[in-house]
């Protein structure tokens, strides 16, 4: 170990503390485990969080390791040295004290858990952080809490693999108020369901609580659990349908709503007038809704009469770029239901010579559909009056048929 190294910590002698930024890097590289070491051994001290020169030598000795191991680019031959000395500080109490002041544990973890985030795209690195860095979670240290998520929200976009072993721990956290970890529950979705499906309406009661992140974080992964388990939604309807008041909100939300919709339109069904206040008063809404409507527009006559006098009514208030989602959802209506396209098509076929050439496209294709089904119905009609079949006395006679077919 360097002299000056050996001098500072084994004689805690702060005077000297400052001359280690002296030292180059590479004069002290080598010495890094040995010198962890030693800052582990005096950190674990009994009586290390009643000495201020002790702490104050080992918060210049960190500051100094982590920047020679920043710089020289070794942080992948130290990471268990430091994952060590940072599993220690679990050991001590993490909790600000009456005066809002962390404790000395609180502050030399936070240095290392900064050092150690720093390569959150280095898969070595995470392997050993991670399993560590989450404890610290349920350790009553707010500031910390909320440093660690940003952390943790960094290593699930290259490591969510790795994070995903974690959601429970995570999970328990947020049921203990830290609120703040929702934001990194969407990028482990993929890799670890089950923990999130299970508690999906715990997790949405919090929604209240949330600051916009969270709730923006919260919403986000509520759209993914649709995609994946929309039944596990439905009962929350209710809840969701309070935030389309919100602009921030109102397209997370009925984003949820298409997703859910497309696998049951049903429990819309009450829920159609609400989402078309929604369009009214936030008009960016409005696709999002047409959808939902016309979903349930699918259901039976009676909802599908309903969805059709609504989408065609919002033609003419409906800016030229949005009137194509209106008559996609009035085909895929029509589709199943072609007897109830007669009632719309003549304010339908008002569109015809419109610039957007989706919109031209979908009209042209609903007024075919228009003349195929009366095609189809006149050929219909011919066929059935083309032959009279007398009966009598319960018998067929050929002669009979051959006569009428002729009067024909």
């Amino acid at each position: 170990m360097h002299d000056l190294f050996s001098q500072v910590l084994n004689k805690r002698d702060l005077s000297k503390a400052g001359d280690l930024f002296m030292l180059h890097d590479c004069d002290i590289v080598n010495d890094l485990p040995a010198v962890l070491q030693i800052i582990q051994q005096i950190s674990s001290e009994a009586d290390y969080d009643k000495h201020d020169n002790d702490q104050s030598v080992i918060e210049i000795c960190i500051t100094r390791v982590t920047s020679a191991i920043r710089e020289a680019g070794v942080i992948e031959a130290h990471a268990q040295s430091l994952v060590s000395l940072l599993s220690s500080c679990l050991e001590h109490d993490l909790k600000p004290n009456s005066m809002n002041k962390d404790p000395p544990h609180a502050k030399l973890a936070s240095d290392i858990l900064s050092c150690v985030f720093l390569n959150y795209t280095k898969m070595t690195v995470m392997k050993a952080a991670i399993p560590v860095a989450v404890k610290f979670l349920n350790k009553g240290n707010r500031e910390l809490c909320r440093n660690l998520t940003s952390y943790l929200s960094l290593a699930a976009i290259t490591n969510a693999d790795l994070l995903s072993t974690q959601v429970r721990p995570i999970i328990d956290s947020i049921k203990d108020g830290n609120i703040y970890m929702l934001r990194v529950l969407p990028q482990m979705y993929t890799q670890n369901k089950q923990p999130i499906n299970d508690n999906v309406t715990m997790l949405i009661s919090l929604l209240p609580k949330c600051e916009q992140a969270e709730k923006i974080s919260l919403l986000q992964l509520l759209q993914l659990v649709a995609k994946d388990s929309p039944q596990l939604l439905e009962g929350n309807i209710p809840t969701l349908c309070k935030y389309l008041a919100s602009s921030q909100t109102a397209t997370l939300v009925l984003q949820i709503f298409v997703e859910m919709a497309t696998s049951n339109p049903g429990p819309f069904t009450e829920r159609v007038q609400i989402l078309k206040e929604t369009a009214e008063t936030q008009l960016h809404t409005m696709p999002l809704v047409v959808q939902v409507v016309g979903l349930v527009g699918r259901l039976s006559q009676e909802h599908a009469k309903s969805s059709l006098s609504y989408l065609v009514s919002q033609l003419s208030t409906t800016p030229e770029n949005c009137q194509a989602v209106l008559l996609r959802e009035i085909k895929n209506i029509t589709d199943i239901r072609r007897n109830m396209l007669g009632d719309y098509i003549a304010e339908i076929a008002q569109y015809a010579q419109s610039s957007n050439s989706t919109t031209k496209r979908l009209v042209q294709q609903l007024q075919n559909d228009y003349a195929d089904r009366n095609s189809k119905l006149s050929q219909e009609n011919r066929m059935s009056g083309s032959v009279t079949v007398i009966n009598v006395e319960g018998k067929q006679g050929y002669s009979d048929v051959h006569r009428s077919r002729s009067a024909l």
